[in-house]
């Protein structure tokens, strides 16, 4: 017997004038919201920012970040959108990615660090700490529209997915692996990791935190691909998510071992 959190009944939270308030949307605002928030509170707490800082940052993450995250998308299914242009701009009909929002995110923040005089590499610490906060509640979305769910399976924890969202593949199966609840879990636990760094005052050099954040999140997002079944690009049988993680994990590495042993013969 499924459980019944595991079961999206509804992805409208209720109808407004004639406007459908979708939990989609509803999520993602508190999960934005959220997370700029508890940036904030650490960027003044534990960074030395002025007050404000990352409230005035916001707009520009969020703004860069939704443009990236259409983009990306769009970009990976570029044969669709070539051939009906207009749907680019219909991001209601769904399609962004993380790793889209990422960069879109990281250009807004080089243009407000540039305006403002302020070090990127300090400020991508501190929005690292909110962001992956902010995916952690916002793959909560993902439930009530029925996607980025993953592979059939019949374990205790297993998620309803009704036949209008299922593949053509899958059409028969009832029952599937809930990754959004996967990554959703392991992002909590990443936040909790990137807390412990700061509050042990162990992060180092500005912008190890970020580096730790892209290096665990990779290694979350490569372990919950190989469940997902919705991936909507591939090389040679790889999913582009698992393969673009696959590179920011190995590149993050690189540059934080590089810095732990320049930093080394510093200290000699």
């Amino acid at each position: 017997m499924v459980l019944p959190m595991f079961e999206a009944h509804s992805q409208i939270i209720c109808t407004i004038f004639g406007l459908n308030i979708y939990f989609y949307g509803v999520i993602l605002a508190i999960a934005i919201i959220t997370g700029v928030f508890v940036s904030e509170y650490f960027a003044t707490k534990n960074f030395g920012f002025k007050k404000d800082t990352i409230i005035d940052l916001a707009p520009y993450l969020v703004v860069f970040g939704i443009i990236g995250a259409r983009l990306y998308y769009c970009l990976l299914n570029h044969d669709f959108y070539m051939r009906f242009p207009t749907e680019i701009l219909a991001i209601r009909h769904g399609g962004i990615s993380i790793h889209g929002a990422i960069l879109g995110g990281f250009i807004g923040l080089l243009i407000y660090a540039y305006r403002r005089t302020l070090s990127v590499q300090k400020l991508c610490d501190v929005t690292a700490i909110g962001l992956v906060l902010a995916q952690a509640i916002g793959r909560w979305g993902n439930f009530f529209n029925s996607e980025a769910f993953g592979r059939p399976t019949q374990l205790p924890w297993k998620l309803y997915i009704a036949p209008q969202y299922r593949p053509v593949p899958f059409l028969e199966n009832e029952y599937f692996h809930p990754t959004f609840l996967y990554e959703s879990v392991l992002d909590l636990f990443v936040f909790g990791v990137l807390i412990w760094i700061v509050k042990s005052k162990r992060q180092g050099q500005d912008g190890n935190l970020a580096l730790i954040y892209l290096i665990l999140y990779s290694l979350v997002r490569i372990f919950v691909e190989r469940y997902r079944i919705d991936s909507v690009s591939y090389i040679h049988g790889i999913p582009i998510a698992i393969i673009v993680s696959v590179a920011i994990l190995l590149v993050s590495v690189l540059v934080l071992v590089k810095r732990f042993v320049s930093n080394k013969k510093s200290q000699v």
